[in-house]
C-alpha cells in the first residue's frame, strides 16, 4: 500500500506540473524512497509501434523507482492534443471519476512509500457533461500539490485554485514554483513573497529554467531545488 498519495495540478495547462512530479519523484529517490507515479488520463499521444504512448507518462515512468507497464501508468491515452473530455468524445469513450478513482486505487495497492497523481489541464478539467477532474482527488480523499507558474497573472490564478481546492474539502499540502517561459517575469521576488505569505501550505522549492539541460535529465537536476520533506512529515 502507498503510505502518502498526492494528486499534482496546476493553476492552468502548460503549467509544468509533470516536471515538477518527476523532480518530487527523483528528490524521494534519492532519499531512498520506493516511489509510484500515474497520469491517468492524457492526450496529446504520439502513435508508436507499443500504442499510444504520452511524453509525460513516459517522464513519470521514467522518474518513479517501480518498474509498471506503460498501461498502468496511463490508462486512458487519446492522440488529439485537445481537453480530455473533447479528445474521449472524438474517440468515442466515457470518462467518468468513478472510473479513474478504480485505476487510482489499483495502484495505491502497490507497496511505496509515495505515490502520485497527476491530473490533465488544472484543478476544474471537464471529464464529461456532470463531472470535473476534481471528483478524482475528492472522492480518494488526496492532499493536493500546486504547480504555479512565474508569470504575470499568477497570483490570482493560484489563490482562485487554492479557494477552489478548500471549497472541495481538500487540503494543499505544499506548492511548487516553476519557470514554464524564457522570460523572467516582473517583480518575481514580491510576487513569490505574496504567494508565500498567502497560500496556507509550504512551498516545496521554486524551480529554475534550465534551458541547457537535456529534457530527460531535467528532473534529476531540477530535484536539487526541491524540499519534500514536508510530504513526509505527520
Amino acid at each position: 500500500m502507498a503510505k502518502k498519495t498526492y494528486f499534482v495540478t496546476g493553476t492552468d495547462t502548460g503549467v509544468g506540473k509533470t516536471i515538477v512530479a518527476a523532480a518530487i519523484l527523483e528528490a524521494a529517490k534519492a532519499q531512498g524512497k520506493r516511489t509510484l507515479a500515474m497520469k491517468p488520463i492524457a492526450s496529446g499521444c504520439d502513435q508508436t509501434p507499443d500504442g499510444l504512448r504520452n511524453e509525460d507518462a513516459l517522464m513519470l515512468q521514467a522518474a518513479m523507482t517501480e518498474q509498471l507497464a506503460y498501461d498502468a501508468i496511463n490508462p486512458i491515452a487519446m492522440e488529439p492534443a485537445i481537453a480530455p473530455h473533447v479528445a474521449a468524445q472524438q474517440a468515442g469513450k466515457q470518462l467518468s471519476a468513478q472510473r479513474l478513482v478504480g485505476f487510482c486505487r489499483g495502484m495505491q495497492i502497490r507497496p511505496a512509500d509515495l505515490m502520485l497523481v497527476e491530473g490533465a489541464g488544472g484543478w476544474r478539467v471537464p471529464l464529461n457533461d456532470r463531472e470535473t477532474y476534481a471528483a478524482v482527488p475528492r472522492e480518494l480523499k488526496l492532499p493536493v500539490v500546486l504547480v504555479v507558474p512565474l508569470k504575470l497573472g499568477c497570483i490570482n490564478h493560484a489563490m482562485l485554485t487554492v479557494e477552489a481546492i478548500q471549497n472541495d474539502g481538500l487540503t494543499v499540502a505544499g506548492w511548487v514554483a516553476n519557470h514554464p517561459e524564457q522570460e523572467t517575469m516582473s517583480c518575481e521576488q514580491e510576487t513569490l513573497g505574496y504567494l508565500v505569505n498567502h497560500i496556507p501550505a509550504p512551498c516545496l522549492g521554486i524551480l529554475p529554467r534550465l534551458d541547457d539541460t537535456a529534457t530527460e535529465r531535467l528532473p534529476a537536476r531540477l530535484a536539487g531545488f526541491l524540499n519534500i520533506s514536508p510530504l513526509f512529515d505527520g
